[in-house]
């Protein structure tokens, strides 16, 4: 079973690092903004999503910048120098697409991060630049068809990766 979930796992690594190069870059430029402006970059993640934000915050190389979107339930005071960084399981995440929603209205910029379902709203529509996972479906098939293990937080983790090592070459250019 594991070297199934390996050698998939591994497949979504090389489609990510592929087919989002542009938007991982692109929302590194958008998130390096918020550093050169002597602003913030404010994370969320719904559910298990909330496992890049404590990587980004309290991991062996934090995030330069990086704080959390809510603190004790209440949303922070973003300014026009801050940024956001928004991660969910899936683009139609209804807590993550009226959270973007809003964001977008009060004229903040935001990088999504979510695999791209289709639906009526999607986490995409409502942000400057969207990371797709491309992982809606489990990695292992099952003998009744079904599918299971399902890397969702591996995936995203490596999506902020690309952001974060991108963020910290435009960092020490600027400097």
């Amino acid at each position: 079973m594991l070297k199934i979930f390996s050698t998939q796992l591994s497949g979504y690594f090389k489609r990510i690092a592929e087919q989002e190069e542009m938007n991982i870059e692109d929302g590194a430029r958008l998130l390096a903004q918020a550093l050169i402006g002597n602003g913030s970059v404010y994370m969320h993640g719904m559910k298990e999503m909330e496992g890049v934000v404590l990587e980004a915050l309290y991991g062996e190389e934090p995030l330069e910048g990086a704080k959390p979107l809510f603190e004790g339930g209440e949303l922070a005071a973003i300014t026009s120098a801050d940024r956001v960084l928004l991660i969910s399981r899936f683009s139609t995440d209804t807590e993550a697409v009226e959270l973007a929603r809003r964001l977008q209205t009060e004229g903040h910029f935001i990088v999504g991060v979510s695999a791209i379902k289709e639906g009526m709203h999607s986490l995409e529509q409502f942000t400057d630049v969207h990371i797709d996972t491309k992982l809606i479906k489990g990695l292992i098939p099952d003998e009744d068809g079904s599918r299971f293990g399902f890397p969702s937080l591996i995936l995203a983790l490596l999506a902020y990766y690309g952001l974060k090592f991108t963020m910290d070459e435009i960092m020490a250019e600027y400097k």
